[in-house]
């Protein structure tokens, strides 16, 4: 098959994908493959400017998923069951892939879908890496920018402390963790969550929408998986709320909290920020582009 009959091959999808669209329809699995290549075309062609705000925002919304499944979390040790409290977060984390999707911003770890357009020869390798570094360093910003303003706010002193506890333990837990169980906890959590971007694709309303991105972001986070951009806002707070929180606070935390070493954070964000390429970019974008977009598929 030559690269004009793939080409050919693959405007009749888009169009048929495109009827399905108008049409109201949900789209099938093999029309949601040429919408999830057809997007990350259009991000490719996004200027700097656009893509790091809609990368500041989707950081920033996902902190405050983050900051809403801590608050939700806090004080439940002991009360509740373990399964139970996770399940709560994960379901109060939903939020922050709700605001990335329906509110519209730019996710690094649901840009690796982008490799299914790069497979197919529609975008370069250098666009594709310059998306997902501005956006990278885009999440970073928004995240850590919440970060800071839930700390100034004092949120963490609510609840008589139980958020800022709950805030620390988390941060503390993700530094120490060893390098293959965080990369290998990264590769699991963005599999289910190009998952939801994913099955978004083919709903036609905020509904659909919503409904397709909270039981698998339920999920990872109830099973605590590893997300690198959640973490960004964890271990900022963390930081904050260790080394700058109000004497009062730390006189309830005395004894109680753990260090929270800077190399463990670095170290955390780069395996984890890798897990998530794994599971994104290659278990779900490359795995869909084998099914569903690769030039010998198309010539059946």
């Amino acid at each position: 098959m030559s690269a004009l009959d793939h080409q050919d091959e693959s405007l009749k999808e888009t169009k048929s994908a495109i009827r399905g669209l108008d049409a109201g329809l949900i789209l099938a699995p093999h029309e949601i493959a040429v919408e999830a290549e057809e997007m990350g075309v259009k991000k490719s062609k996004s200027d700097t400017i656009t893509l790091l705000a809609l990368a500041i925002l989707a950081g920033a919304f996902i902190g405050l998923g983050a900051m809403f499944a801590t608050t939700v979390a806090s004080g439940a040790d002991g009360i509740l069951p373990y399964g139970v409290t996770r399940l709560l977060a994960g379901f109060s984390f939903s939020l922050g892939l709700v605001l990335v999707l329906i509110g519209g911003a730019q996710l690094f770890t649901g840009d690796m879908l982008m490799v299914m357009a790069w497979a197919s020869k529609r975008i370069s390798t250098i666009k594709m890496i310059k998306v997902w570094i501005l956006v990278w360093i885009g999440n970073f910003i928004g995240a850590a920018g919440v970060a800071v303003l839930v700390f100034l706010s004092g949120h963490y002193k609510f609840g008589g402390g139980a958020i800022g506890i709950a805030a620390l333990h988390y941060a503390e837990a993700k530094s120490a963790l060893p390098p293959l169980e965080a990369f290998s906890l990264g590769i699991l959590c963005n599999i289910l969550v190009c998952l939801a971007v994913w099955l978004t694709l083919a709903g036609r309303s905020a509904t659909d929408r919503i409904l397709a991105i909270v039981f698998p972001v339920t999920a990872f986070v109830a099973a605590g998986f590893e997300h690198c951009v959640a973490n960004m806002y964890y271990f900022t707070i963390g930081l904050l709320i260790h080394y700058g929180g109000a004497e009062s606070f730390q006189a309830i935390v005395a004894g109680h909290t753990a260090p929270i070493p800077l190399s463990g954070i670095a170290m955390n964000l780069f395996v984890v920020t890798l897990g998530n390429w794994v599971g994104g970019s290659l278990l779900v974008g490359g795995i869909y582009w084998l099914i569903y977009r690769r030039p010998k598929r198309l010539a059946k």
